[in-house]
C-alpha cells in the first residue's frame, strides 16, 4: 500500500461542486488501497476577500494577527471536502497546521518549517482514514499561528510527504504538467514526462509559475518525489525527481523560461577602484532588493560602467537609491530600462553537450535580435533582452533545439 500527498490549490477547490469532483477523485484512489493525505488551499478568492477586510480595518494590520484571519480560508476547504468525502462513505478527518503540529519559526506572514509531528496522520492512516490537512500554514513554539506566505500550499504538501516518506506528492493544479515552454505563447510546446529538480528549480526561478520555489527546493532536499497533474483531467502529468545518468544522455536542454518582469540599471562613469561593486550594490541589498544579473565593463579611461537587473516593481526604489550612491561615488550618469525581459534555457544536458550557448546565440542574431546581457550556471543561460523581442525570441529558441520533438527512448 503505498502512501500518496495530493495537494489541490485555490482554483482546484473553487467552489463546491469541484470541491464534490476532488472528493470523487480522492475516494477512488483511497478505494484502489493507497493511504492518502490531502492538503488544501482556500478556496479560489477567499485569501484575497480576507485581506480586503483586514485592510477596511487597518493600513498595516499586524501580522500576527493577518495569520490568524487568513489562515481560516484553509480551514473552511479542509471541512467541506471532508464532508464530501463522509457523503461518498469514504472516512476522513481535517487538520490545521496547529492540530497536525506544523511547528514553524515565529516570521509571521513568512514563517518556515521547522519540523512536523506526524503521529497523528500515521494513526489515521492505519485506521483507514484520508487525512485532510490545511495548507499554508503552521504554529509557532508559542502555539502562535504562522503562515507560510503565498503559494505556501505546495510547501506545506511537499513537507508532509516527506515526513511521511510518502511514495510521491501530487501537485494538482490547472495544467496538465510542466511544458517545455508556455504554451501560449509557443504552440508547440510539449509536455514534459519528468524533469529533475535542478531543471525544475531553474525554471521556477526563471518564471515558470507551475510550481512554488520553495517547494521544489524541499522536494529536491528530501527526495520527494513530485507529479504536476490537472485536477480535472486524466492524464500521467510530469514526474519531478532526481537526476539520474540517464539524463545526462537526453536532450541538451529541458525547456525554454522567461521572466517579463525585469527592469534594468546602468551607473556610468564609476571610478574603477577596488570595492565599487560593494558600495553600488551594498545598499540595495540593504534595502532588500534583489539583485539578478550583473554586468560591468571597464573603459580605458579607468572608469567603469556598473549594469544590474531588479524586478520592475523595485525599479523606482532601486533608482532612488542609485541617485544618492552615484553623487557619492562621482558617477557621471544612471540609466534605466523597464522594458526588458530575461529568457532562459534551462538542461542538465549542457554538462555533457558542447554548443549550447552558440546555438542560443545563433538562434537569437538569425531573429534579429540583440543580447544586452548574458548569465550562467551549470544547467542554465540567460540573455537579458529588448521585452518587445521576448515571444519571438522565445518561439526561435524552442525551435533551434527541436523542443517540439518527441525525445526517442532507450
Amino acid at each position: 500500500m503505498s502512501t500518496i500527498v495530493q495537494k489541490f490549490g485555490g482554483t482546484s477547490v473553487g467552489s463546491i461542486e469541484r470541491i464534490e469532483q476532488v472528493a470523487d477523485k480522492v475516494a477512488r484512489f483511497r478505494a484502489d488501497g493507497h493511504n492518502i493525505v490531502v492538503v488544501v488551499s482556500a478556496m479560489s478568492g477567499e485569501t484575497n476577500r480576507l485581506i480586503a477586510l483586514a485592510n477596511e480595518i487597518q493600513d498595516q494590520p499586524t501580522p500576527r494577527e493577518m495569520d490568524v484571519l487568513v489562515s481560516t480560508g484553509e480551514q473552511v476547504t479542509t471541512a467541506l471536502l471532508c464532508m464530501a468525502l463522509h457523503k461518498r462513505e469514504c472516512e476522513a478527518r481535517s487538520y490545521n497546521g496547529g492540530q497536525v503540529r506544523i511547528l514553524t519559526d515565529d516570521a509571521h506572514t513568512k514563517a518556515r518549517i521547522r519540523e512536523i509531528d506526524d503521529d497523528r496522520m500515521r494513526a489515521d492512516l492505519d485506521a483507514g482514514r484520508v487525512v485532510v490537512v490545511a495548507g499554508f500554514q503552521g504554529v509557532d513554539e508559542n502555539g502562535n499561528i504562522t503562515t507560510l506566505g503565498r503559494g505556501g500550499s505546495d510547501t506545506t504538501a511537499v513537507a508532509l510527504a516527506a515526513a511521511l516518506k510518502a511514495d510521491e506528492c501530487q501537485i494538482y493544479t490547472d495544467v496538465d504538467g510542466v511544458y517545455t515552454t508556455d504554451p501560449r505563447v509557443v504552440d508547440s510546446a510539449r509536455r514534459l514526462d519528468h524533469i529533475t529538480f535542478e531543471e525544475m528549480l531553474e525554471m521556477a526561478s526563471m518564471g515558470s509559475k507551475v510550481l512554488q520555489i520553495r517547494a521544489v527546493e524541499f522536494a529536491g532536499k528530501y527526495n520527494v518525489p513530485l507529479r504536476v497533474l490537472h485536477s480535472f483531467q486524466d492524464g500521467p502529468g510530469t514526474l519531478i525527481r532526481v537526476e539520474d545518468q540517464s539524463d545526462m544522455e537526453t536532450p541538451t536542454i529541458a525547456g525554454i523560461a522567461f521572466n517579463r518582469d525585469e527592469a534594468k540599471l546602468t551607473v556610468m562613469g564609476v571610478p574603477d577602484t577596488p570595492g565599487v561593486a560593494y558600495k553600488i550594490l551594498g545598499p540595495v541589498g540593504n534595502a532588500n532588493v534583489e539583485v539578478d544579473v550583473i554586468l560591468q565593463n571597464v573603459g580605458e579611461d579607468q572608469s567603469t560602467d556598473f549594469t544590474f537587473t531588479v524586478h520592475r516593481n523595485d525599479l523606482q526604489r532601486a533608482e532612488g537609491i542609485m541617485t544618492r550612491v552615484a553623487s557619492e561615488l562621482g558617477a557621471r550618469e544612471i540609466r534605466t530600462d523597464a522594458k526588458i525581459a530575461k529568457v532562459s534555457v534551462v538542461g542538465v544536458g549542457m554538462r555533457s553537450h558542447a554548443g549550447v550557448a552558440s546555438k542560443m546565440f545563433e538562434a537569437l542574431a538569425e531573429s534579429g535580435i540583440n543580447i544586452q546581457m548574458i548569465t550562467t550556471s551549470e544547467i542554465k543561460i540567460s540573455v537579458i533582452i529588448d521585452e518587445k523581442y521576448l515571444e519571438l525570441a522565445v518561439r526561435a529558441l524552442h525551435s533551434a533545439f527541436e523542443l517540439d520533438v518527441e525525445p526517442v527512448e532507450g
